[in-house]
């Protein structure tokens, strides 16, 4: 049942990124990134799994290997599936993802661009911990504007796309390492803190 639950979370959370990342592809630059932030809140305020909100906090909340890879997988199954979905629903959305992916490469800089973007998800989910949601609205469409890569939200895309790209694996690994490191820079915040409280 403990897994039954944690996929359907996952699904959940690839469904909600989805319907941010649709708005980004039809909307474009401004809106479009601040719309998709609305996917991230409803991750957080529903309690949904989604890989790049959850790695960061990998040591913290002493997730299961199991688990997180449970959650990357059907994130990445549900996202895949959705972007099929909208890919029928609309040319602009089709032609939009098209043209995006075709700017992605199996590189350094891609790999950069999603650490850079592990780094904003765990600050986003980091401040909504700490009880406001300015990280979520403020970071998602940074990431954004920046060209930073998210893993499920370029998924997402591909699905649209109907292709596939090798990059997702870079972005998966950076997203990680991204969350990783902001998470043992704040984790040393957090001691001083208890330090100079006592």
């Amino acid at each position: 049942m403990k897994y039954l639950e944690l996929i359907n979370k996952s699904i959940g959370a690839a469904v909600l990124i989805s319907l941010g990342n649709y708005a980004l592809l039809y909307l474009g630059n401004p809106f479009g990134p601040v719309l998709f932030a609305l996917g991230l809140l409803g991750v957080c305020y529903m309690g949904q799994n989604l890989f790049t909100g959850k790695c960061g906090f990998f040591f913290q909340d002493k997730i299961k290997g199991e688990d997180l890879f449970l959650i990357l997988v059907f994130n990445l199954i549900a996202g895949y599936l959705m972007g099929l979905l909208f890919s029928v629903t609309d040319n602009t959305v089709f032609t939009n993802a098209v043209t995006k992916v075709s700017t992605w490469s199996f590189s350094l800089p891609f790999f950069i661009k999603s650490v850079m973007c592990g780094v904003i998800m765990y600050i986003a989910v980091f401040m909504y911990r700490k009880g406001t949601p300015l990280g979520i609205l403020f970071g998602i469409p940074l990431f954004i504007f920046c060209g930073f890569q998210h893993c499920i939200a370029n998924i997402i895309t591909l699905g649209v796309a109907r292709t596939f790209s090798s990059s997702i694996v870079l972005a998966i690994i950076g997203n990680f390492m991204g969350s990783i490191i902001m998470w043992y820079i704040s984790k040393d915040i957090d001691l001083e803190k208890e330090k100079k409280k006592s």
